[in-house]
């Protein structure tokens, strides 16, 4: 299994030059903890979340109006591509201490992002699957004796 099975398709982006009040809007507004910031191209080129935001902006002193997502993001995020196996990406994932990988096309532009969450999720309902089909044969054997 590769991660084009399991990712999500919709990414929430940012730009580099942004403020950080755009990013952290952006993140209220689309309920989600982490934007992929992108070039012009759609490349990945780093990742903003809101620990950064909190941490880095408000812990520090920061106007969030004049601050930029460039100088808070953390800048060449890890990448996977679509062919990507689900065992190399959870390698990845737990070499580098990250829970979120973006997904990159053949040309490097973002088209997807895989997280922790998203594979213990998908992992859980084909274990489920298994437990019903499991049972469901059980049941079967035990009205054939």
């Amino acid at each position: 299994m590769n991660t084009k099975t399991i990712c999500r398709w919709n990414v929430e982006t940012v730009d580099a030059g942004e403020s950080a009040r755009v990013a952290a809007g952006r993140m209220r507004d689309r309920n989600v903890g982490t934007l992929v910031v992108v070039d012009g191209e759609k490349v990945p080129i780093g990742m903003v979340t809101d620990r950064d935001l909190a941490l880095k902006i408000m812990g520090a002193g920061h106007d969030p109006e004049t601050l930029c997502v460039h100088e808070v993001m953390t800048t060449s995020p890890l990448t996977v591509t679509e062919d990507t196996s689900i065992e190399t990406a959870l390698s990845t994932m737990s070499g580098h201490g990250v829970r979120r990988l973006p997904v990159v096309g053949l040309n490097g532009e973002l088209v997807g992002m895989l997280s922790l969450d998203d594979v213990l999720t998908h992992m859980a309902a084909t274990f489920n699957s298994i437990h019903r089909l499991l049972e469901q044969h059980t049941q079967e054997s035990l009205a054939a004796h």
